[in-house]
């Protein structure tokens, strides 16, 4: 029998997870019943059995002890084995897996912004194809539905570091995949993180308005400023490339103010990442004589918050130079991003 949508995500409600820790059928049973609105009649019919027969087994007067009949209730109701007392070595191994699987996913994220992203897509690759698996035979928890969305995140914006532009859309397909779960988690925070990683791979890939709708939502949803300050990065980013001088003067802006009152974070929340993006902006929005003053007073290589952003600033400096006529000191920075790449091991970048 086929897992209905509605089963397979019922489960990953707070209403129901705690009834899944309780491992007890009854109390399983009734739960389903509560969210869903069956009647024990329909119920009954759901699973081939007499309705009486259910009203027992929901008053712990009945139980059902062999693995066949458990079995046949997990598969109809979506239900994770485990929750229900019959897990199988598979089972054991993949929540064995799991433990590991939140290592693996905290490492990818690690190397990614230390600029090592083909790595950590070639260490979340068999972890997402597994997840991926577990998912369509519907034994889906919540545990498993986190780590997944975390995976399927991950590997979008590392791939979104490794692909030609023309394939970037399939990093917008693996972010874009996990906002679809995360948004069925009960983790606004999670949530967030997700938009505003979804939202930057749309960027990449040219889907300006919908990286817009989505940075503004992940912008909004955020309590936390430093993340609000990530968020506004990206979204003036985005902005400027779709030509909105308005807002990406005003994202600039409220960057600004959060990153003066928290201080920087991450490889993006900091100044030398944000005066790129406002250079980006400027050209962006028809303003190549202000990028190319801002270009002129250059910080250091050193001051870049990764690998990858030294490289993106002496392109990005040498477009502005170059877009005011000022070819020798335009080719002089290509030619610096060039050679840095080369050295950084970071082509995708130039």
């Amino acid at each position: 029998m086929t897992i209905t949508p509605a089963a397979r995500w019922l489960w990953l409600l707070p209403e129901t997870r705690g009834a899944l820790e309780t491992q007890e059928l009854a109390v399983i049973l009734r739960c389903y019943r509560k969210m869903t609105g069956l009647s024990q009649v329909a119920m009954g019919e759901l699973l081939g059995y007499d309705p009486s027969y259910v009203s027992l087994l929901e008053r712990r007067q009945r139980t059902i002890n062999d693995r066949q009949g458990l079995a046949h209730i997990s598969r109809v109701l979506g239900i994770p084995p485990h929750a229900l007392g019959i897990t199988t070595d598979e089972d054991a191994d993949f929540l064995a897996a799991l433990q590991f699987g939140e290592s693996t996913v905290r490492l990818a994220e690690i190397a990614r912004q230390a600029g090592r992203a083909a790595e950590a897509v070639e260490e979340l690759w068999p972890l997402v194809v597994r997840l991926e698996a577990r998912l369509k035979e519907g034994r889906v928890d919540y545990g498993t539905a986190s780590l997944l969305a975390r995976a399927r995140a991950t590997l979008g914006t590392s791939l979104g570091h490794v692909l030609a532009e023309e394939q970037l859309y399939l990093a917008a397909y693996w972010t874009g995949g996990a906002l679809r779960l995360a948004r069925r988690l009960d983790d606004g925070g999670f949530l967030g993180h997700v938009l505003r990683m979804h939202g930057n791979e749309l960027r990449k890939a040219n889907r300006g308005g919908a990286a817009i709708a989505r940075l503004t939502e992940a912008a909004e949803r955020s309590h936390d400023e430093r993340e609000q300050g990530q968020t506004y990065v990206l979204l003036a980013w985005a902005a400027g490339e779709h030509g909105n001088a308005a807002l990406h003067d005003e994202s600039v802006a409220t960057a600004e103010l959060l990153m003066g009152a928290t201080g920087p974070s991450g490889i993006l929340f900091t100044p030398f990442s944000l005066r790129e993006v406002r250079m980006r902006g400027l050209m962006g929005t028809g303003r190549a004589t202000e990028a190319a003053e801002l270009a002129q007073s250059r910080p250091g290589s050193g001051e870049a918050p990764a690998p990858q952003w030294a490289v993106i600033e002496a392109v990005t400096s040498a477009d502005a130079l170059s877009a005011v006529g000022d070819l020798t000191s335009a080719r002089a920075l290509y030619g610096e991003a060039l050679s840095l790449a080369a050295r950084l091991r970071l082509p995708h970048q130039v």
